[in-house]
Parts: structure tokens; C-alpha cells; sequence
């Protein structure tokens, strides 16, 4: 009934597309400025629909024919640049979006040689989509930035769609070389969810071992192709899951030691889990060889001792959460373990009760709904849990506009296990999550929705059963604050995360006006609060949530985003530099004036981005600090403060009326 519904929408909005270009070429012929503005809008409709790119590549020379591109650059493809394509779909308005989709889809005709151009051969305009499609790798992966998610008429959701229909009928591997790179970009920030990237390593894997298409030479990505389908001797022809299995029960001891050490090999080159990796773990637990464990995972002192002080405990997480459909949840474990984290018994006691939890009705169709029937719904919960406490950093906001609550997810697995596993039991189990505000007692039950008004999209188990709650206590929290008169973050901040939040606050901007107010005090005030050498040298001992000013690569603003500050020290430059989390599922951002989030490459931990400490505090919105651990705000440097002043005020900034874009 969905399917005839849906059909029934594009039909009707593909009869009012036509009709719109049939009006358009009448009146183009009778004044060739005549406005394109209707049928563009009737194109952007068309493109938010299933069925929608097909209907407009059928119809592509039509709209040429008609004038859709007018005597602009577009009307010449052969000029057209890689780079300005990128900017024109990513970061320009609707109309200009709409029209370089438009041209993207005139350029797979005449690729394919369904659109004969005079202007440009089908070899150079499969070479202009592969470059601009290298460009746009992020798309591919499924994840949004900031800047895309807050574009207005769904324009980041229609170029995401665009190139999905792009690449189905280019295929990968005329992206082979970007796209590998590509993964090991995101792997190096040590993600949570890697179903994406699992999705692209299988194209990889396809691009490979077609033998009509010429990958030799291209080690990294047989290092990530065997990663998942052949990472150890016994398995190195991906043999499937029964086979093997059958293979490790005939194995002598050291064929044994050989395909632990193997498994730790990979897994911690890449940071991805094979199906095998499970089906060898589970053999070893069913063997009564848990000698071997600490091997195959590939731990550290740490880890070993973390191991054999509670073999009980992750014997039980092994036994309950760990299957090939799980798999990735064994690199959870390795880190998690190699964090220590069981040290804390309280910790350790929470997740025995995670064990045993006995789901809701409404938890477990959740679940169901998301990660499917393969296994229980609390099978893919609890190893949703062993991932997020192994890697706090890698949690992500998904597609949904919550960075407040991903942040708290983050700092809670990171420094208060034990409390995130309480509220996830509450979640979990009752269908509710309990906290305080300023004495008063709030309940997530019965509280108005907040941002997120369904369920969310493209998240990891626990965020997938945590965040309604912690977003709807969050808004009724701001609801309480929204009146006051300055910004509400100051007070919730500090209840919403814990009590290591400084209390101190600064906003740059106005909360009524959003006019910027003594910028220069506020810049002295961060470098008095978190540069080691304005402030006393002392480091950051709890991370520290804040605001930033988002802006796309040509430095315009987008919007408001939370981060959480981790540290501040030398880079191995010796660059003073800030290292934050970001809960945008990509930390590597463009922000523009050269402004570039950096994931690696200067000192930054697994899934940690940075930038110089001036750059940073260009973007910075709003702080929380510690006033009487102040340094002195008059020591900091003018020059600095002159530059990140100069930065800001010609970037997101900039008056309003005067401001790009």
C-alpha cells in the first residue's frame, strides 16, 4: 500500500513537471530571459521522490532543449570545472543546486551514450563525474556534515540521492582510488557504525576481482578487502563461515596461535571486526580455550589484566553478544578491555545487569525494526554497548539533529560507564529515563518530543534506544531556561552532563539579537581558560562541552553545533593545538579560510579531531570554564587576538546583512 502510495505522488508530481517544462519552453521561445524559477521548483519536487532521478535523466534533453541552462556556464559543458560543481551542489541555494543536478544528470546521458552533446564526448563527461564524485566521497558513505543537514528544501538529502543514482549506473570503480582512501580516512577516526563502510569495502571487493577492470597495484585496498572476507591463512579465500569453522576444528596448536595472531593483525590495522573473527572467538569459548583469547584480540598488559580479573564477565559478553552479525562488536570488546574499563566495579556490575536485562516490548521492535530478526534484540543491544564503551569517541549523531545527546552518550563511556548503563537500563527496560534539574524532578515519559520527532536514523543500538529520551529531557530542560536572560546552555549544560561542567560561561553573541558582543573579551577569556600558556599551564582534566559557529568551505555560516573539548597541548610540530569530539559522524570538515579539521597526522588520539588553538577559537561560540582556575586574560597576545577576530568577523560573524550568503 506504501509502494501505490508513493507511485501515486511522483505520477501526479511528474504530470505537473511536465506540464511546468511544457510552459517553460512556450514562454523561452517567446523571451529568452523568461523565469525558470517554476519549473525548477516542480524539478526539486521531482527529485524528492522515488522514481524521481530516473523520471528527469529520461526527460534531460528536453529541459536542455528548453532552456533550462540558459546562456550560463552550464550551456557550455565542456568549460564546466570538478571543483565549482562540488560548490554549486554542496553549498550554494536551491535554484543553483537543482540546476548543477540538472547538468550532472546530462552529463551520465552523454556518458553512456544515450545524449549526443556537440559540446563534450562521453569520455570526458564520465571523466568530469568521476572527479567530482571523488570530490564528494563522503556522500557515498552515507554520512551528512552539518552544513548538509541543516540545507534548506531537502537539498542535502536530493545531491546524496543524486549521486547514490550516480554511482548505481557508474559504478565503483572509476572511484577506486579515492574511495579507498576514503575508508581509511573514516576508519582512522574509529567509528561506531561501519555498516557503510562495510558497504563500500564489498564495492571495493567487486572493483577487485572483476576481471574486466585493471585494480593491480592497489594494496590498500586488498589490505581492507581482507580485513573482512580473508583475514587470516585459513580463511584467505573467504571460504564462508561453516567451512571454517569446520577448518579451526581441525587445526593443531600452532595452526591455532597462527589464526589468533592473524585475526589481531588486521583488526587492529584497520579497526574493523571480521564474521571470522566471531566464528573463531566462539570456537575458542566453546573449545574451553581461553588461553587464547588475550592472543586473538591482540591486547596489551592492560587489556590482560583487565582480561583475567573479570574472564567471567567477558567470557558472558562473548557468550551473549558476540555472532557474525555482531562481529564487529570484537573490536569493541579488544578496546574496551584495552580502556581498562572493567576496573570500575560499578561498571563491571552494570553490564552482569545489561546481561540479563530483560527488554521492553517497545525496545524490542525498535531494535527489530533497525538491525532486523538475524538475532534478539538484545543481542544487538548489548553489542552495541561493548562498541560504544570500547570506542566513546566513535559515536555519531547519525542523520539527526542531536548533538547534545550524542556528546552525552560520548562522556558518559568515556568517564561515567556505569551512570550511561543505568539510563540505558531505564531506556531499555521501563521505557523511561529519570534525571534531576535545579531539585526538580524530570521524567522522559510523558515529555513533548525534542528534535528528533521519530525514531533515529542511521545510529548504533544504544543511541538508537537512548536518544528520544535524552533529547526530549534536554528540550523540556531548555524549556525551563528559555526565558532567562542569557543563553539556557550556561544551566543545562551542568545538570544534563554531570557535575565536572565548569560553571563559568561566555557567549559571544547576544541571545535576543545575536549581535556580537565584546569579542575580544570573550577570545581572552578562552585563552585565559584553556591555553596552557595563558593559563597556568594547566591541562584540561574533564572534557568540557561548547558551541561552535558551523561554517561551509567558503566560511559562510550554517548554523549552531555542540563539540566537546578534550585537551589542548603541542602537536609533534609543536603547534599548541585544541583535540575535540566531534559528534558529526565526520570530524574532517572544510570550515573554510583554510580552515580544515585535522583526524591525523598531528597528534591526535583514535577518533579525535584538532585544530590550532587561533583557528579554533575563530569558530567558537560559546564556553564553559572554571573562574577560579582563570589565568590572566591581559597576558594573551594581541596579535592572536587580532587574527581570530579578523577570522570570525569575516566569516559567521560578518553583520548579517553584509555576510555571504
Amino acid at each position: 500500500m506504501g509502494d501505490q502510495n508513493a507511485n501515486l505522488i511522483t505520477e501526479k508530481a511528474l504530470k505537473q513537471f511536465d506540464a511546468a517544462l511544457a510552459d517553460f519552453g512556450r514562454a523561452r521561445s517567446a523571451n529568452p530571459n523568461a523565469s525558470s524559477i517554476s519549473l525548477l521548483e516542480r524539478t526539486r519536487v521531482l527529485m524528492t521522490l522515488p522514481g524521481g532521478f530516473d523520471a528527469l535523466y529520461r526527460r534531460v534533453r528536453s529541459l536542455e532543449s528548453a532552456g533550462i541552462f540558459g546562456t550560463s556556464d552550464w550551456a557550455q559543458p565542456g568549460i564546466l570545472q570538478p571543483a565549482l560543481a562540488k560548490h554549486s551542489l554542496r553549498e550554494a541555494g536551491a535554484v543553483t543546486t537543482v540546476v548543477e543536478a540538472i547538468s550532472e544528470l546530462r552529463m551520465l546521458a552523454v556518458s553512456r551514450g544515450d545524449y549526443f552533446h556537440p559540446g563534450i564526448s562521453a569520455e570526458q563527461a564520465r571523466n568530469f563525474l568521476t572527479q567530482v564524485m571523488a570530490l564528494n566521497l563522503d556522500l557515498l558513505s552515507g554520512q551528512f556534515t552539518e552544513a548538509d543537514r541543516e540545507r534548506p528544501k531537502q537539498l542535502g538529502f536530493i545531491v546524496q540521492d543524486l549521486y547514490q543514482y550516480l554511482i548505481s549506473h557508474l559504478g565503483y570503480e572509476s572511484l577506486l582510488d579515492s574511495l579507498v582512501a576514503e575508508v581509511w580516512r573514516l576508519l582512522e577516526q574509529g567509528p561506531v557504525q561501519v555498516g557503510s563502510i562495510c558497504e563500500m569495502i564489498s564495492q571495493i571487493a567487486k572493483c577487485l576481482y572483476d576481471p574486466a577492470i585493471n585494480t593491480t597495484g592497489n594494496a590498500d585496498a586488498t589490505r581492507l578487502v581482507n580485513a573482512l572476507f580473508a583475514p587470516t591463512p585459513a580463511s584467505s579465500e573467504d571460504p564462508g563461515l561453516p567451512v571454517y569453522e569446520q577448518r579451526l576444528t581441525e587445526m593443531d596448536e600452532a595452526a591455532l596461535v597462527t589464526e589468533a595472531r592473524g585475526f589481531a593483525r588486521t583488526m587492529h590495522e584497520t579497526g574493523l571486526a571480521s564474521a571470522y573473527h566471531a566464528v573463531m572467538l566462539r570456537f575458542l569459548r566453546n573449545q574451553e580455550r581461553d588461553d587464547l583469547i588475550p592472543e586473538m584480540l591482540g591486547l596489551t598488559m592492560t587489556g590482560q589484566d583487565d582480561f583475567y580479573c573479570y574472564t567471567s564477565l567477558v567470557s558472558a559478553l562473548i557468550d551473549e553478544a558476540i555472532y557474525p552479525e555482531t562481529c564487529q562488536s570484537v573490536f569493541g570488546l579488544t578496546m574496551m578491555l584495552e580502556r581498562g574499563s572493567l576496573f570500575t566495579p560499578s561498571v563491571a556490575q552494570a553490564l552482569w545487569r545489561q546481561i540479563k536485562l530483560k527488554l521492553s516490548t517497545e525496545t524490542e521492535a525498535t531494535l527489530r525494526e533497525a538491525f532486523g530478526e538475524a538475532r534478539a534484540p538484545r543481542v544487538f543491544l548489548l553489542a552495541g554497548v561493548i562498541n560504544l564503551l570500547g570506542q566513546p569517541l566513535g559515536v555519531g549523531q547519525g542523520n539527526n539533529p542531536t548533538c547534545q545527546s550524542a556528546i552525552g552518550l560520548s562522556v558518559w563511556a568515556s568517564s561515567e560507564a556505569d551512570y550511561l548503563l543505568q539510563v540505558l537500563a531505564w531506556a531499555a527496560r521501563d521505557n523511561e529515563v529519570l534525571c534531576r534539574f535545579e531539585g526538580h524532578s524530570i521524567s522522559s515519559r510523558n515529555l513533548e518530543p525534542g528534535l528528533v520527532t521519530g525514531v533515529p536514523v542511521d545510529v548504533d543500538p544504544v543511541s538508537l534506544i537512548l536518544i528520544p529520551h535524552l533529547d526530549r529531557i534536554y528540550g523540556d530542560m531548555w524549556r525551563r531556561c528559555e526565558d532567562r536572560d542569557d543563553d539556557a546552555h550556561r544551566w543545562i549544560n551542568p545538570e544534563f552532563y554531570g557535575w565536572w561542567v565548569s560553571h563559568g560561561f561566555r557567549v559571544v553573541a547576544d541571545i535576543h539579537t545575536g549581535e556580537i558582543r565584546d569579542y575580544e573579551g570573550f577570545i581572552r577569556c578562552f585563552y585565559a581558560s584553556y591555553h596552557p600558556y595563558y593559563n597556568g599551564n594547566m591541562t584540561v582534566i574533564h572534557a568540557q562541552p561548547a558551541g561552535i559557529a558551523v561554517t561551509d568551505s567558503a566560511g559562510r555560516f550554517v548554523g549552531r553545533h555542540a563539540i566537546n573539548i578534550l585537551r589542548v597541548g603541542l602537536s609533534p610540530e609543536n603547534e599548541m593545538r585544541v583535540y575535540f569530539f566531534n559528534p558529526n559522524n565526520d570530524s574532517g570538515q572544510d570550515w573554510g579560510q583554510g580552515i580544515i579539521c585535522s583526524i591525523r597526522g598531528n597528534g591526535e588520539h583514535r577518533g579525535e579531531a584538532s585544530l590550532p588553538i587561533a583557528e579554533f577559537a575563530s569558530r567558537l561560540y560559546a564556553f564553559h570554564y572554571d573562574t577560579l582556575e582563570l589565568g590572566d586574560v591581559s597576558a594573551v597576545p594581541d596579535a592572536d587576538v587580532d587574527r581570530i577576530m579578523e577570522l570570525g568577523n569575516t566569516s559567521w560573524a560578518a553583520p548579517r546583512e553584509n555576510s555571504p550568503g
